[in-house]
């Protein structure tokens, strides 16, 4: 018994763990410990980090800039004021195109010996082609401008003009009464400085039944279309041409539209294109009173009141109301004076 060897104590052995135990035991000495922060500076960070969040979230995506800017860019157009010179042109254009259209139709009426006339000079002297003709040049005038100046204006053709009817409307006594005014200085005028008596005028108002067709006439369509030419396009295009002028030789501001969208002009200037609308529109009569120098200063001053009237009120209906109760009244006194027009030579 002695004899045998002696054996080592055998140490007991370790027990085995599972393998996820010992995944995690080999790799726990690798992962670096989290930072924990303290409960108050945790709390106090967490409102700056909603801010910041909020913050990124509301701002709205900054769009890139376009390949070629300089295309993309709005064109800048400086407001235009309606009607200028150029309108007064196409204006001139469209009269030359109804007065093609007038001799056209005289043409055919001299054809067909229309009330007994059938050449051009037993015409000239009939007042009903001398007072058709223009009643027709006026028509066709005013036909063309309500087709082609809409287009030009982006805007209705009376609109462009500032006709303005229902400011003539409120507006009506004071204009009756400047109206009145002219009727008393046409009186002064015919007194202090009468014109000659064997005038173009007064030929035509001895022509069997022409009386009253001027009657007619120069209450309804002369009103109406020589405003429209003399106070509707000369005298704001004229205005506008004196403003700019001053503008561009003084450096002055140009003169921003109104809310409407009219021009506004500066005094200086309407009181100059009022002066040449006024010679304008005298010279424009001259020859029906002979070139008189007392009936050509009257219709200046006249053509001025009109000229007041339209600008005063920015309406063309104020200055037709007011020309055409003048013309009224001048009629009802030769109407009186002359017996119902059967004693034309009282005049």
């Amino acid at each position: 018994m002695t004899g045998l060897p002696e054996q080592e104590p055998q140490q007991p052995e370790e027990p085995l763990l599972p393998a996820e135990t010992a995944t995690e035991e080999v790799l726990a000495p690798e992962v670096l410990p989290a930072k924990i922060l303290p409960p108050e500076a945790e709390l106090a960070s967490w409102p700056e980090s909603e801010a910041r969040l909020e913050q990124a979230d509301a701002s709205p995506p900054q769009p890139e800039p376009p390949l070629f800017q300089s295309w993309s860019l709005p064109e800048i157009r400086l407001p235009e004021r309606i009607p200028h010179l150029g309108h007064v042109c196409l204006l001139g254009v469209l009269a030359i195109v109804g007065l093609l259209g007038a001799g056209l139709l005289t043409r055919f009426a001299l054809h067909f010996h229309l009330f007994g006339i059938s050449t051009a000079q037993q015409a000239m002297n009939d007042i009903h082609y001398t007072l058709g003709s223009q009643a027709v040049l006026y028509l066709l005038t005013l036909l063309a401008c309500l087709v082609i100046f809409p287009l030009v204006w982006h805007k209705g053709f009376f609109a462009g003009l500032q006709w303005n009817g229902s400011t003539a409307l409120r507006q009506r006594k004071r204009l009756l009464s400047a109206a009145a005014a002219c009727f008393v200085i046409a009186i002064v005028n015919g007194v202090l400085m009468p014109g000659p008596n064997d005038t173009p005028i007064d030929k035509i108002f001895r022509s069997p039944g022409a009386a009253w067709l001027l009657f007619g006439f120069g209450v309804t369509f002369a009103p109406f279309f020589e405003e429209m030419i003399f106070r509707g396009f000369l005298l704001p295009a004229l205005c506008t041409a004196c403003d700019w002028v001053a503008e561009q030789a003084c450096g002055k501001p140009i003169h921003p539209l109104a809310e409407n969208g009219h021009p506004q002009w500066s005094l200086p200037a309407m009181a100059i294109a009022s002066v040449l609308t006024s010679v304008g529109f005298s010279l424009m009569h001259a020859e029906q009173t002979s070139h008189a120098v007392g009936p050509f200063l009257l219709l200046i001053c006249v053509s001025l009141v009109l000229c007041w009237a339209r600008l005063r009120n920015r309406s063309l209906a104020a200055s037709v109301l007011v020309h055409a109760s003048y013309n009224f009244m001048l009629f009802v006194l030769m109407l009186l004076g002359t017996g119902g027009f059967r004693h034309l030579d009282n005049m």
